[in-house]
């Protein structure tokens, strides 16, 4: 059983960096994950614009036994996931609204979980998916970081919140500049919880509790710090949760969250993506918030 805080977090970016795992071993290590005792917490697989043909090609080979496709599925075609489900993809669109058309023309054969458009004019990006996107797909809008600072921040939560789509902000990085610090971080979460505008963040949240890495030096948020910040209104607190190196402390701040505090939490914060799905789980099962039936094996890599 996965807890009700979890459910769905982990969006699978194992082809994206730092983990890049090649999409012909990325599907199969997805279909394990969704069909896998944790699969509640697993959300879509994450690909980019320019690799749809790759995973449509990798997708379409036929699955493992224990996930086979029924004679109904098979005999429509097309990319299948768990279970002979399509596929659930959700397409990153790093070149912006220009992508969007032929992206969505090129994922016909999955089942489209989602978009994240990257811009520079959220006004826009606005636009073009009200004009393209089918009405039950949820989207995420992404601006950089420099466009997200003093009033430009609320310039633009202003224009998504008045809109049918989430903000989307990215938390790290391959250098340490791509790193926000705490106060930015906590500026942009409590700036959404304001507005009652949901998120979801990208990149850097690899583990549960914030840390420096000791390979790179770079400072990583962790996903229980966002997790718990996401309830806060002021900057300030939002900023120490964030700030917060303790595990066992933001674990037992976890075990004291009310029912109605995990809704207001997972409704603003939707997810993350993340090119491990073990590691997290991982964190939270020696933090005591998971207890797996069966051991965590490392991904392929």
């Amino acid at each position: 059983m996965i807890p009700e805080l979890f459910r769905g977090l982990f969006d699978d970016a194992a082809v994206f960096p730092p983990g890049n795992l090649p999409v012909v071993r990325a599907v199969p290590a997805h279909r394990a994950h969704r069909t896998a005792w944790y699969a509640e917490a697993v959300g879509p697989f994450l690909c980019g614009a320019g690799r749809l043909d790759e995973l449509a090609a990798a997708a379409s080979t036929a699955p493992p036994a224990s996930t086979a496709p029924s004679a109904s599925a098979s005999a429509a075609g097309g990319p299948v996931g768990a279970g002979g489900a399509p596929l659930r993809v959700g397409l990153v669109l790093p070149g912006g609204s220009p992508e969007l058309a032929p992206a969505l023309s090129a994922a016909a054969p999955f089942e489209l979980a989602g978009v994240e458009l990257a811009t520079r004019d959220a006004a826009e990006a606005v636009a073009e998916l009200d004009r393209l996107l089918p009405p039950d797909v949820p989207a995420a809008i992404e601006l950089p970081r420099e466009l997200l600072r003093g009033d430009g921040l609320d310039a633009v939560l202003d224009i998504l919140v008045d809109s049918p789509y989430r903000a989307k902000f990215r938390t790290g990085g391959l250098v340490a500049e791509a790193f926000p610090d705490e106060e930015e971080l906590a500026a942009f979460l409590t700036g959404c919880a304001q507005r009652g505008l949901p998120y979801k963040c990208t990149a850097g949240l690899h583990n549960a509790v914030r840390h420096t890495d000791p390979e790179t030096g770079f400072e990583h948020h962790g996903f229980l710090n966002v997790l718990l910040a996401a309830q806060e209104t002021d900057p300030a607190a939002a900023a120490t949760v964030l700030a917060e190196r303790d595990g066992e402390a933001l674990a037992k701040a976890v075990r004291a969250l009310t029912d109605r505090q995990v809704t207001v939490i997972r409704n603003s914060f939707t997810g993350f993506g993340t090119c491990s799905i073990v590691e997290p789980l991982g964190d939270l099962a020696a933090l005591g918030l998971l207890s797996p039936p069966s051991p965590l094996h490392q991904e392929d890599r």
